[in-house]
């Protein structure tokens, strides 16, 4: 039970985040990829971390809402 709760949440979270974080670490790493070189590892990493976290909490939200439109019909 809270094994699938703490599942629950993280899935919430990273939809979340995704939500509500993917236009701004766009907006800014685009201005910051266009005006910065990345001479540093920690920069490309935390990019990269980030696009990531994105893409996996948009998947999970594609997947729950495909299940869903499919409960509909």
């Amino acid at each position: 039970m809270l094994k699938k709760r703490i599942t629950n949440f993280i899935k919430f979270l990273l939809i979340w985040i995704s939500q509500q974080l993917a236009i701004p670490f766009w907006i800014v790493g685009h201005i910051h990829l266009s005006i910065h070189n990345f001479h540093d590892l920690y920069e490309i990493l935390s990019s990269i971390g980030m696009n990531i976290i994105v893409a996996i909490g948009f998947y999970i939200d594609y997947r729950q809402s495909n299940v869903n439109t499919n409960k509909d019909r």
